[in-house]
């Protein structure tokens, strides 16, 4: 299905077939309480109007402590489609990506973003699918010093901002491996460390340890000046233990920046983040990319149904999702966009109190039944009927 024929997003169906009590009850059941509407500057409008991407804004609100004074924090997380074709060259194609995020980024500065997070693998075509390691290997820079490292470096020390950046690493220190990584760095300008992928797809078209395996850097979560953060990749959202040890090493928000098409996982999207955030007891934003990238060359999925030259259509629709059960609507299926939300980051401990989920989590329970379960000798604990 070409782009122009996708569905805009899940929240344009719901404003076109229902109004009143009726659209607020069905936002209700879908997306929890509703989130508050964040005020953006008419200049950030403007330019987001200008240059042909959608802006929104949402608030997410605890209620007011004794003890404790609110904790404010605006993270921004961007959605986007390649800017040139795939078959331009390479420091064309960086050189254009770079100058769309560049824009973005100061739209968000202009919002008063705090941290951003961009999509997996923002500076490049998800060209995973092909199989191909030339060109698309030359896409993988230095997480440190690698021109996208730098431009972050750059940005971020200009808007005071700690910036997520999600790409293709290569790691010339260890024999020049290739990983799927997320670079943080902080408000400052220094790089504060990187977050590989923890679990490679081999679904689909999503044939990335041809390229990359599983990543060796664990659960790490960063302390910023804004709180603290940590990098889910994209597959590692299907796997709620990957989920759990964030939480468990003290991340207050964790970004899921993704590649993933609708053919294959949309039914998905929005559940995973949002009851990562729930069972959690953190704050969970999920950004996918957009668009439908083509390659000259074609590929089989592996499943029998003829070669073609593009993955399928990413379908945007990134949100950030609250430990209340709450959720933004999504940006647009479609379209290229900037979402921003503010948090106050007291409503974790306040959900975490009443709902006890991390209290009554039970970890030494599941250790030893994780533990057991991965020994050799393991046994299934199967009761059966006497006799049978």
């Amino acid at each position: 299905m070409a782009a122009k024929d996708e569905v805009a997003s899940l929240e344009a169906l719901l404003s076109e077939n229902l109004s009143g009590d009726d659209l607020k009850e069905a936002r209700r059941i879908l997306y929890g309480n509703p989130v508050g509407s964040l005020e953006l500057p008419d200049e950030a409008r403007r330019i987001a109007d200008e240059n042909d991407f959608e802006i929104a804004g949402y608030r997410f609100s605890a209620a007011p402590e004794q003890e404790r004074s609110a904790r404010i924090v605006r993270i921004g997380v961007v959605q986007n489609k390649i800017v040139l074709p795939t078959s331009a060259p390479i420091a064309e194609q960086r050189a254009a990506i770079h100058k769309r995020i560049g824009l973005m980024t100061e739209t968000a500065a202009k919002c008063g973003v705090n941290v951003i997070c961009y999509q997996e693998a923002w500076h490049m075509p998800f060209a995973f699918c092909t199989r191909e390691k030339d060109p698309w290997s030359q896409f993988a820079e230095s997480a440190e010093d690698g021109p996208s490292a730098k431009l972050c470096q750059e940005m971020a020390k200009k808007y005071n901002m700690v910036i997520v950046s999600s790409i293709l690493e290569r790691d010339s220190l260890h024999g020049d491996i290739l990983a799927n990584t997320s670079v943080v760095i902080s408000n400052s300008g220094a790089v504060m460390g990187k977050s590989r992928k923890n679990h490679i797809p081999r679904v689909g078209d999503f044939n990335e340890s041809t390229y990359y395996m599983e990543g060796n850097t664990g659960h790490k979560v960063f302390q910023t000046q804004f709180g603290r953060i940590a990098v889910n990749i994209c597959y590692g959202r299907h796997h709620p233990l990957n989920w759990l040890m964030y939480g468990i090493n003290g991340a207050e928000i964790v970004f899921n920046p993704s590649a993933t098409v609708g053919a294959l996982s949309e039914p998905m999207w929005g559940i995973e983040a949002r009851n990562a955030s729930i069972a959690n007891g953190y704050f969970a934003a999920a950004i996918n990319r957009v668009g439908t990238e083509v390659f000259d060359h074609e590929f089989t999925s592996g499943d029998g149904k003829a070669a073609h030259k593009d993955f399928g259509h990413f379908y945007g629709s990134s949100y950030v999702a609250a430990p209340d059960g709450s959720r933004s609507p999504g940006l647009s299926r479609t379209k290229d966009g900037l979402l921003i939300t503010e948090l106050d980051l007291n409503l974790i401990r306040q959900i975490r109190d009443k709902w006890g989920l991390t209290m009554t989590a039970r970890l030494d329970l599941y250790a030893k039944e994780l533990a057991r379960a991965v020994s050799p000798d393991f046994k299934q604990d199967i009761v059966c009927e006497p006799g049978m």
